[in-house]
């Protein structure tokens, strides 16, 4: 792979990291500034939410800029500035505001690395080399777990976000000097995201774009730290260990998706079954008895591995972009999954806080917030039924 694509990598693994690093801090956090449940789910959306509303400015950045100057130059503001604001945070709307400046930050790396992707190499390889650099780059989403935990146990939570800023900031520096743009496509074909919003074809995908992704991302990024210690009373360590586990499942599942669109001669049945899947074990939380630890970490984690179809679902998409608009096509596809993530994300606070005020017990709430999920990924699988099978 060439050297700015790992660079990318890298910064990816960052990104991963700062979508998932909440759920840690949650215990800290809650008592250094007050930040209970509800607020860190309102934070963890608002990363979701300004990376998802940042992905227009951003396909048109990549098309008619370059992928070099848009992912160094968010990165460096978005990430390093973002990251340091957290570190000075002393309240939960600090956290919000700096999980917003950090989405922002993050939501150039992984499409320039896409968009890197669709304009060298051929179409029908696209599906596992996105799913090789998003699995790759998932290390984050490890490092955001029990390592995490470690560090913030023996420095605090302030001494990382700053180490985390000079990380970012340092990263930033190195694409701007590493990153090669693509040539240039030679069109006299015009077009704008419009164009693709027209498309009915792409209307049967994005529904399930934007749930597929946001019961694993939810759990992963957030509630699996406050279910666990709420339901199981699972000490910061027993947290640590049950977030790596999934994280782990994530990228296993992340690989097992990239070339099975080539192995299977289909990507919509591979999209399909794997989402069904990872429906009936998210149902299985929502309507199972809590009082088996290692079935609810089995379960979280097929929650993770079959939620990872994300690389099949650009690839789907993908295939039908046309060449001059393949970066603002990559970004589309990414604002509707990132971005229904960060609104189930916000929704999730709400419906847990509206949940636990019925006053039926910890396990209700819990219940209720993956009863959501499940519903929102079986009303998109529904829709993506009548969804046109392409691997070209």
């Amino acid at each position: 792979m060439r050297a700015d694509l790992i660079l990318l990598t890298f910064a990816y693994v960052l990104s991963q990291f700062y979508r998932a690093f909440l759920a840690v801090l949650t215990e800290v956090l809650g008592r250094d500034i007050g930040a209970n449940a509800e607020a860190l789910a309102t934070a963890s959306g608002f990363w979701f939410l300004s990376f998802a509303l940042m992905q227009i400015p951003v396909g048109w950045a990549l098309d008619k800029v370059g992928p070099r100057l848009t992912a160094s130059v968010l990165l460096l503001i978005g990430g390093g500035g973002g990251a340091a604001l957290f570190a000075v945070a002393q309240s939960p709307a600090h956290v919000s505001a700096a999980m917003l400046l950090i989405g922002v930050g993050c939501s150039p790396v992984l499409m320039a690395s896409y968009f890197i992707f669709a304009q060298v190499y051929s179409a029908r390889v696209f599906a596992t080399l996105a799913a090789v650099i998003l699995g790759v780059g998932s290390v984050g989403n490890l490092a955001s777990a029990l390592p995490l935990t470690l560090a913030v146990e023996a420095l605090g939570w302030r001494p990382v976000m700053w180490i985390m800023a000079g990380v970012s900031a340092v990263t930033a520096f190195g694409l701007f000097v590493m990153v090669r743009d693509p040539d240039k496509v030679v069109s006299e074909a015009r077009g704008s995201v419009l164009d693709l919003l027209k498309m009915p074809v792409l209307w049967l995908i994005f529904p399930l774009m934007a749930v597929q992704y946001a019961p694993a991302a939810g759990l992963r990024g957030l509630w699996i730290g406050p279910y666990f210690a709420d339901v199981f009373a699972a000490s910061p360590a027993l947290v640590g260990n049950v977030t790596l586990i999934m994280g782990a499942a994530m990228i296993a599942g992340t690989f097992a998706y990239g070339p099975m669109d080539r192995i299977m001669n289909t990507r919509k049945w591979v999209i399909f079954v794997g989402n069904l899947a990872g429906l009936a074990c998210i149902a299985a939380l929502a309507v199972l008895s809590h009082d088996v630890v290692w079935r609810a970490v089995v379960l979280c984690a097929a929650v993770g591995f079959f939620g990872a179809s994300f690389p099949v679902l650009m690839a789907h998409g993908r295939s039908f972009y046309p060449p001059h608009l393949v970066g603002r096509g990559v970004t589309l596809m990414n604002l509707f999954g990132i971005g229904g993530v960060g609104l189930m994300q916000v929704a999730s606070g709400k419906l847990y806080t509206a949940a636990e005020g019925a006053g039926r017990g910890v396990e209700y709430s819990y219940q209720m917030l993956f009863g959501f999920f499940a519903i929102a990924v079986l009303v998109g699988l529904v829709i993506y039924l009548w969804a046109e099978d392409r691997t070209a």
